[in-house]
């Protein structure tokens, strides 16, 4: 008979988040930190779209790992390649929303006003930021000098 019991743990959800264009070096970065989360065990959730988004979740994808991206749209076809579940909100930004509270800690790479929003909604409840190269000047978030670093901060939770 197969145990259908329910899981004992529950896995760590990571919440990337990041401009929707990024260039070569922050792709790289956002790439290095899926891997690093799927590595670890961890479920990468984004906005599942293009930049670091895509790129994070190329990383996990490649390294075995879940994302789930939470889409913009009304459609599943807007999703980047590497998505493993993409969730349609046909809700624009206010699928930011969703990302924050789905998140047991988010980490943000880069990014301009839609990742400043982000932040603001995490910090607002109370959720663990990580920067990494983003939005400097807002209190509260935890900057990491790596992705190594970004990933020793998440483990400490």
């Amino acid at each position: 008979m197969k145990d259908i019991s329910p899981a004992k743990e529950k896995k760590k959800i990571i919440g990337v988040i990041g401009g929707a264009q990024a260039d070569e070096h922050m792709s790289g970065i956002a790439y290095e930190l899926g891997k690093e989360i799927a590595r670890n065990g961890y479920i990468l959730v984004c906005g599942g779209l293009g930049g670091v988004m895509e790129a994070a979740c190329r990383g996990a994808y490649e390294a075995g790992g879940t994302t789930l991206g939470i889409l913009p749209g009304a459609g599943k076809d807007s999703a980047n390649p590497y998505v493993s579940i993409p969730v349609v909100t046909a809700m624009s930004h206010a699928r930011n929303a969703i990302i924050v509270r789905t998140a047991d800690i988010l980490v943000a790479v880069d990014g301009r006003y839609g990742t400043l929003s982000e932040i603001a909604l995490a910090k607002a409840i109370g959720k663990r930021v990580i920067g990494l190269y983003t939005w400097e000047e807002v209190p509260g978030v935890e900057h990491a000098g790596s992705v190594e670093d970004a990933v020793g901060l998440i483990k400490e939770s």
